[in-house]
């Protein structure tokens, strides 16, 4: 018999229990099974649902008691966008939040279209997070301006910051024609964390469905198509994962916490699997 391997630490995402504040979600993590969990500080579009601790001491306290009370860390922030615009200066609140949490990783979003700009923003946002023991984890995805996973290689290369990372989204991955070639030779210190999920073989044709599919449409791991045991069985068995699976359908009928729960099962058993396949 074959033992089970040693796992690595599980996460859940803010978009997997968007509704439930920090320290909920802190809570929802503690009873399904988790180690970590992952909260979003600034909305992932304009308009979209975050919980601004910076802004909000009451809350950050509540948190912070959460955290103490079940032993859930904070594994990763959300998120920053690097835009035309971007200055460092204006996230030091989200930095200094961070740091009180207890959190590891900031995931990072790629607006700017001007590359030379976009690697220089990219290498100022991390060399501001540092002081703060802070990753700055660039997360490709198809419609921005990292859209695929040589892009991050290329913004990571140029900026070479000490505390820079690249996060895969197994979703992001093989919608932007990721191949396991790809994940070869990463320098391990670029992985901080990597995200999972499944989805359909059909992938979306439209930036509008792609969005859609990643917010709203996510299968639990082992449901859909994506190669997710062959994506991990790439990635470093020690690599801690973010369990990012949103289903607006799904969800309400089964209820957050089975939700939560299932999702967390699935993950396992696919790293489970990775591990041990010859």
């Amino acid at each position: 018999m074959i033992p089970t391997p040693a796992l690595p630490p599980f996460s859940p995402s803010q978009l997997t229990a968007l509704d439930h504040k920090p320290p909920q979600l802190v809570e929802l993590a503690a009873r399904c099974g988790y180690s970590h969990a992952g909260i979003r500080l600034l909305p992932a579009a304009p308009g979209g649902a975050a919980y601004p601790l910076m802004d909000d001491e009451a809350l950050l306290r509540e948190t912070l008691a959460r955290i103490a009370d079940t032993g859930v860390k904070i594994f990763d922030l959300e998120m920053i966008r690097l835009n035309a615009d971007f200055d460092p200066a204006q996230y030091t609140r989200f930095f200094e939040v961070g740091q009180r949490l207890g959190a590891q990783c900031i995931l990072v979003a790629c607006d700017d279209a001007d590359r030379a700009r976009l690697i220089d923003s990219y290498a100022r946002l991390c060399e501001a997070a540092k002081p703060y023991g802070l990753s700055g984890d660039l997360e490709f995805m198809p419609w921005t301006a990292a859209p695929g996973i040589h892009d991050a290689i290329e913004i990571i290369s140029a900026a070479r910051p000490d505390n820079g990372g690249i996060l895969i989204d197994a979703l992001h991955f093989d919608r932007s024609g990721g191949t396991l070639a790809d994940l070869d030779g990463l320098p391990r210190e670029w992985l901080h964390y990597a995200q999972i999920c499944d989805g359909p073989a059909e992938r979306p044709t439209t930036t509008e469905g792609l969005i859609h599919a990643a917010r709203c449409e996510r299968l639990l791991p082992g449901e859909g198509a994506i190669n997710l045991a062959g994506i991990w069985k790439s990635l470093p068995a020690d690599l801690p994962v973010g369990v990012e699976i949103p289903n607006d359908a799904r969800v309400p009928l089964v209820g957050v916490e089975h939700w939560a729960r299932s999702a967390l099962e699935a993950a396992k058993a696919i790293v489970i699997h990775a591990r041990t396949a010859a």
